[in-house]
């Protein structure tokens, strides 16, 4: 009985958890957001990303997704259904310009891989998974579009 007892918080604990991580309100991911964070690549992340860092904006209503990867536009479709996000079938297109580095084909290729999405309660990071490892993060911002600068909310 005193087993039980002692479980019982652990196990509520858990719980808990596993339903803050999926409760994101979609309304939320509306807007632009920057990279800050990937993973994988053996390059620093000012290393790949020197002079750009990648963007990616939502229209939830259009159900659209575009952005800058650095280098290049892209845009494609938004498939979302809860917290689950899926880029693979998203159709992107993209500008073709040349580039320097891979900091652009790691980061498609790494968009390819997100399978959901977590958003934190103050609302200003977001982070993509493939399966329950974090691969990217990024900083809600704001462009201000008479500068042409972008403040992090």
């Amino acid at each position: 009985m005193k087993k039980i007892f002692l479980l019982l918080p652990i196990l509520c604990s858990i719980i808990i958890s596993c339903k803050a991580r999926q409760t994101n309100s979609s309304s939320t991911l509306e807007g632009t957001w920057q990279l800050n964070y990937i993973t994988g690549p053996r390059i620093a992340f000012n290393g790949l990303y020197p002079q750009n860092k990648p963007t990616i904006t939502f229209d939830l209503k259009g159900n659209r997704v575009s952005g800058n990867n650095s280098c290049n536009d892209y845009s494609g479709s938004l498939a979302l259904k809860g917290n689950q996000i899926n880029f693979k079938d998203s159709k992107m297109i993209s500008t073709m310009m040349a580039c320097e580095g891979q900091g652009e084909q790691i980061f498609m290729s790494s968009l390819s891989k997100i399978q959901s999405y977590t958003i934190s309660e103050d609302g200003k990071t977001m982070n993509f998974y493939m399966g329950d490892v974090a691969i990217m993060r990024f900083n809600k911002i704001t462009i201000d579009t008479h500068n042409s600068k972008k403040a992090i909310d």
